[in-house]
């Protein structure tokens, strides 16, 4: 069983910068993929990035975040992070960490990942 936290969400302004945490409980977190999906209102959650278990493959973003959004994870204190830069309006969403086994294009999926934080919420003003 691993539990996920998510904190660090808030309000921020168009262009600003907000960094994400999720820490896990367990001892077993260094052998999960983890991953950061968002759900904003009345959409589906989607994908949002990805990190493998030491910190590198399968490490990828969604297209709508690259070069703005960069996933980390350090391993001895059982946290994933989501630094957000440079954030637009449509960045607004909950953010939940998700934990689970997967590759290549299977990460992207909500249906490989087996533990789901509570969510943070993050808002975006214009």
């Amino acid at each position: 069983q691993v539990q996920l936290v998510e904190s660090g969400g808030g309000l921020v302004q168009a262009g600003g910068s907000l960094r994400l945490s999720c820490v896990a409980s367990g001892r077993t977190f260094s052998t999960y993929v983890m991953g950061w999906f968002r759900q904003a209102a009345g959409k589906e959650r989607e994908f949002v990035a990805v990190i493998g278990p030491s910190g590198s493959a399968p490490t990828d973003s969604a297209d709508s975040v690259k070069g703005r959004f960069t996933i980390s994870r350090d391993n001895a204190k059982n946290t994933v992070f989501l630094q957000m830069n440079s954030v637009k309006p449509e960045d607004t969403a909950v953010y939940y960490c998700a934990a689970g086994y997967c590759s290549g294009s299977g990460c992207f999926r909500t249906t490989y990942y087996a533990y789901w934080g509570q969510g943070t919420r993050v808002t975006v003003s214009s």
